[in-house]
């Protein structure tokens, strides 16, 4: 098969948009399954993780093979839950077009919005599809509004819904100028309902006007008055959708089975190949400032991104990855330049979500599994050995909530680590970190339900029962001044000594985390142990100082120092260095930052006032209010973390179940004087019992 027939496509929406119901049914249409599994019955085919049947939620997102027309389409299912921000990343960063979805009734939904920017970092042509048209309250027009209102989509209408709610029947397709329903399934050709053609003829027009602002050819036809042929106007569409330029749009009730086929064929028409796509971008290795380019072509050497892995019971770790120039065979020796090391691709499978089709060979734009991958996680390239290169990576966020993890059986100590360790692989915004002092594992990740379905994993695959802690925020340490301090550490005893001294200017780095550097002269220290400096301020950045948090936003620099002939070492400079951090950080006044979260509010108008001052009890910060839908409205702005726990009962509480939220990560922000004054206390107190329990 050709590289113009191949689309790599992502599926993405907010939450409950029908999105995995749709991606059943292209399965179905497609025929990779023979029946249609339901969300509800907990049969859907790309939701094979238990976790993800019972809760009829998409957390991980599996990759899957059809084809149409002629054509091979590989869809990567993605998660709508904003907990699982960082799957719908990866999938982003390796797709080439995307069908997003929204419900002809919910509209523009929080996720939605996410979902949208994420899709624009990326620069990833996309074509909506308004799901649920056959609802209570579907309303097709006020969908387009608010698609360009919110999202600033320029979306272009392609189809004409014909009724709505129970009274939808199929649809017209105003390029082809021919009407459509879906009787029992079947898409059946019709005449134009006589009411209709007018309003195909406007709709028609106003698409015209809309893609000749972009095509020349478009813009001279319709000043000639000319009739444009579809397939001139389809391939201006086209072009058009895979600039950026213009959303198409579409529509249809995918749980009906109404709307299937005639999305697939617009996947086909107007999603691009990778050749569309063209050339993808990497970063030389030893000069990070020069791209290098690799084209869609089986000629140019191999480059690859590793977006996903799964711990497969049967067959292991299995690493997902895009292969975006040259060819991969089995057993074939490739670069991780990310870690730059190599590795053997074992063997290459197809997927479809929980089955398998080996292959000996895989090229471009193909999207497979390898098996026997050693290192390789999350993000890294794989290139070819004699041309390395750094393909972009993948944007992980930072996790915002902690719980502390333990067996209820001792013995299965060692089978919580190992599990934690596969979870950690898989997923790049889960993290895990054992307590020094205490020797208590925390676990931490993106909200509540991410760890939730964390501890859920551990139970159910790896059969380790775990007892849980309170969650926790994770916060960080910087710190407000700039110091100028210095240590002199000297140890004596017996026989050789221990000695090193510094003096470091610390001061604040907003926003560039940590970063090192020295202004020593005439070798007052040896290279060797300005590096030992730097590792030593790195161990303490890690343990924080205050509070035990992550230390952030802090530059170091090395301005002057002795050492020792016999006596210095790269141990006692590392010593040095953490002991003359802690003290200067302490002088330069410390301060805790908390994790603030972007937070949008659908509520019904007769709840605002309570939603509003509930928000404001919070230390929320409202940023703005907008008319969402007839007698609801939108609220939008930013909370402390810490302040939500339990936040989903207690909003359902006070709405009567009525208002629904969606909340992100936004930034790490100073914490309240008070707030600090009272965590401080708290782990001092911790860690006075725990010295009168050591005693």
């Amino acid at each position: 098969m050709t590289l113009t027939r191949l689309r790599n496509i992502g599926i993405a929406a907010h939450i409950d948009a029908g999105k995995t119901t749709l991606t059943e049914r292209i399965l179905f249409y497609t025929g990779v399954n023979r029946k249609t599994g339901e969300v509800h019955d907990g049969q859907a085919t790309m939701d094979f993780m238990k976790q993800e049947q019972e809760r009829g939620i998409t957390i991980a997102s599996a990759a899957i093979t059809c084809f149409w027309n002629n054509s091979q389409v590989n869809i990567i299912d993605t998660p709508g839950h904003v907990d699982f921000t960082v799957e719908v990343e990866r999938s982003l960063r390796v797709i080439d077009g995307m069908i997003a979805v929204f419900c002809a009734v919910g509209g523009v939904e929080p996720q939605s919005e996410t979902v949208w920017n994420q899709a624009d970092r990326y620069k990833v042509p996309r074509i909506a599809f308004v799901n649920k048209m056959d609802r209570t309250g579907a309303e097709f027009s006020e969908v387009l509004i608010q698609l360009n209102k919110y999202l600033d989509a320029n979306a272009v209408q392609l189809q004409i819904p014909m009724g709505a709610e129970e009274n939808f029947i199929g649809v017209i397709d105003i390029i082809e100028r021919k009407a459509y329903n879906f009787e029992n399934g079947e898409l059946g050709e019709i005449p134009i309902p006589d009411e209709y053609l007018q309003q195909t003829e406007e709709t028609r027009k106003i698409l015209i006007e809309k893609v000749a602002e972009f095509d020349d050819n478009i813009m001279e036809l319709y000043f000639a008055n000319d009739d444009i042929e579809k397939d001139i106007l389809k391939n201006a569409v086209r072009n058009a959708a895979i600039k950026l330029l213009i959303t198409p749009v579409l529509c249809g009730a995918a749980y009906k089975n109404k709307g299937i086929q005639l999305l697939l064929n617009a996947v086909i028409d107007y999603l691009p190949s990778p050749i569309d796509v063209g050339a993808t971008v990497g970063f030389d290795i030893d000069e990070p400032e020069k791209t290098r380019s690799r084209i869609p072509s089986v000629t140019d050497p191999f480059a690859a991104l590793a977006f996903k892995i799964i711990n497969d019971p049967f067959v292991g770790q299995q690493t997902f990855i895009r292969i975006y120039s040259g060819e991969l065979t089995s057993g074939m020796q490739i670069l991780n330049s990310t870690k730059g090391k190599p590795e053997r691709a074992g063997r290459i499978l197809k997927i479809k979500a929980k089955e398998r089709e080996e292959v000996e060979k895989a090229g471009p734009g193909d999207i497979v599994a390898l098996i026997g991958m050693k290192l390789t996680k999350t993000g890294d390239t794989l290139c070819d050995m004699k041309y390395p290169l750094h393909l972009e990576s993948i944007h992980v966020p930072p996790p915002v909530i902690e719980l502390k993890v333990t067996p209820q059986k001792h013995k299965d100590l060692d089978k919580l680590g190992e599990a934690l360790r596969k979870l950690t692989n898989e997923d790049p915004s889960f993290s895990v970190h054992v307590d020094e002092e205490s020797n208590e594992t925390i676990i931490a990740g993106m909200g509540e339900l991410h760890l939730e379905i964390i501890i859920d994993r551990l139970k159910e695959e790896f059969k380790v029962e775990v007892e849980v802690g309170e969650p926790a925020v994770a916060f960080r340490e910087t710190i407000v001044n700039e110091v100028e301090i210095s240590y002199k550490y000297a140890k004596q005893s017996g026989g050789k000594g221990q000695f090193a001294q510094i003096l470091l200017r610390i001061e604040h780095n907003e926003g560039k985390g940590y970063e090192f550097s020295d202004k020593i002269k005439g070798g007052a220290i040896p290279v060797e142990f300005i590096q030992s400096v730097d590792k030593g301020i790195q161990k303490t950045l890690e343990r924080g100082v205050i509070a035990g948090y992550p230390v952030v936003d802090v530059k170091v620099v090395l301005l002057d120092g002795s050492f020792h002939a016999v006596d210095s070492s790269d141990f006692a400079f590392q010593t040095c260095a953490s002991i003359c951090f802690k003290n200067g950080f302490v002088k330069a006044k410390p301060i805790l930052l908390e994790p603030v979260m972007k937070i949008e509010i659908n509520t019904p108008d007769e709840y605002i006032g309570e939603v509003v001052g509930n928000l404001n009890r919070k230390r929320g910060k409202i940023e703005s209010m907008r008319r969402y839908r007839k007698g609801a409205q939108k609220i939008n702005g930013f909370v402390p973390l810490m302040e939500m726990f339990g936040y989903a009962t207690h909003l359902r509480n006070i709405s009567s179940g009525r208002a629904n939220y969606s909340m992100e990560f936004y930034k790490y922000m100073p914490t309240l004087a008070s707030i600090q004054e009272t965590i401080l206390k708290k782990i001092a107190e911790k860690n006075q019992g725990k010295q009168e329990r050591f005693q």
